[in-house]
């Protein structure tokens, strides 16, 4: 029995989850512990998510011109590379062969490979969804397209913590290999879409129109709330609850919660009890607000984690 080409293209989102999950939870302590300072660390992650901001644009563009299943499929190589890239300075440090002055820049770089290319995954996944959708079916689409890679954050951590007890780079070598299995199912199973060329198409959409502009600012502080605390929550946990044993297994308990509601929340209310999308923007807002306020003033395990729980249910 065949596998459809748009359950790889949700098996390649969910091979990005589990990598990118990861990462956050192995690889701020791991550098800590080598000698990189809070900022180095952060800095890390910043300059490849800038580079994410950056480029992904253009790669949805590019999908309109060579095609969504090329571009996909270049966007998971990028990003199985760019998880070999990350973790062997790291590996190369650990043992002494890699000099530490060089470690800092050897890791930006493996993440910048992840910005510049993995970016390309998410646009070109769903805009061919919106190609084989309908209007009325789309949102529905993109949510589970989003669960998909949800259910890879909650299983990273999970799966990567087994793979763990291997050795530090298995669960990298892993999930990279799962990346380029991914890739190749797509090459040989994904059909074309009947996408109308961008070069063909007469009608132009301005970012800074009325009816695209708020919308972007909208999305840009969102990503900068959730960019935030994807990069500080390891160094959040470890400075608040030191005391606590196990801190890698409340870090990863962490993703596990955040992802689960957020998948949760998504079945709710576009599947089970649909809202409309000015009721699931103000109401995801509001959630969204109050989960970062107790977590910032409420300094208990209980608190925090419940406040996680909260703001996955804002971010669905």
């Amino acid at each position: 029995m065949s596998i459809s080409g748009s359950s790889w293209l949700k098996f390649g989102l969910f091979t990005v989850g589990l990598g990118q999950s990861f990462v956050f939870v192995l690889v701020p302590p791991l550098a800590r512990d080598l000698g990189l300072s809070v900022i180095q660390t952060s800095s890390i992650f910043a300059i490849s998510a800038l580079a994410w901001a950056l480029t992904s644009a253009f790669w949805g563009r590019a999908s309109d011109k060579y095609g969504r299943r090329n571009i996909a499929i270049l966007g998971l190589i990028g990003y199985a590379i760019s998880l070999i890239a990350l973790i062997t300075p790291l590996f190369l440090a650990e043992k002494n062969i890699l000099n530490i002055t060089l470690l800092f820049p050897a890791l930006v770089l493996g993440r910048l490979i992840n910005g510049l290319l993995g970016s390309a995954t998410s646009p070109a996944t769903f805009a061919y969804m919106a190609d084989i959708t309908s209007k009325d079916d789309r949102t529905t689409q993109f949510a589970r397209l989003e669960s998909s890679f949800l259910v890879g954050t909650v299983a990273g951590p999970l799966i990567g913590g087994f793979l763990f007890l291997i050795s530090n780079e298995t669960p990298f070598y892993v999930f990279s290999f799962l990346g380029f299995i991914a890739a190749c199912g797509i090459y040989l199973n994904l059909e074309k879409s009947n996408h109308i060329e961008a070069a063909n198409n007469n009608i132009k959409i301005s970012w800074h129109s009325e009816t695209i502009w708020p919308f972007l600012a909208f999305a840009a502080i969102l990503s900068l709330c959730q960019a935030s605390l994807i990069q500080s929550i390891g160094f959040y946990i470890t400075d608040s609850f030191n005391g606590l044993d196990n801190l890698p297994t409340l870090i990863s308990m962490t993703f596990a919660l955040l992802s689960i509601s957020t998948i949760v929340s998504q079945y709710l209310f576009t599947d089970a009890f649909p809202m409309n999308n000015f009721n699931l923007l103000l109401f995801g807002t509001i959630l969204l607000i109050f989960s970062y306020f107790t977590m910032a003033f409420f300094l208990t395990i209980s608190v925090y984690y419940l406040s996680i729980i909260i703001l996955g249910f804002g971010f669905g």
